[in-house]
């Protein structure tokens, strides 16, 4: 498992939707996440990123069950605006 200054830097994408998003998650979700869910997320950042938009944005589905659990926990936080 990779330690959380690792996985905020592997946030970080070419895109900046897809820096939002993952990085949403890591902040809000991935410390009361399961073992599982926090190894789908290590899977999904390793995946290249016009893939992950594919999924986060409903596009495409992902064929591995815990990837796409995790995608629509991704999908379902919601914006914080200051």
């Amino acid at each position: 498992m990779r330690t959380r200054s690792e996985l905020r830097w592997r946030c970080r994408r070419g895109a900046l939707e897809l820096d939002l998003l993952l990085s949403r998650y890591l902040d809000q979700r991935f410390d009361q996440a399961s073992e599982e869910e926090r190894s789908a997320f290590e899977r999904l950042l390793t995946l290249p990123d016009p893939e992950i938009l594919r999924y986060l944005m409903g596009q495409d589905h992902p064929k591995d069950d815990a990837v796409a659990d995790l995608v629509n926990t991704i999908r379902s936080i919601p914006a914080v605006h200051p």
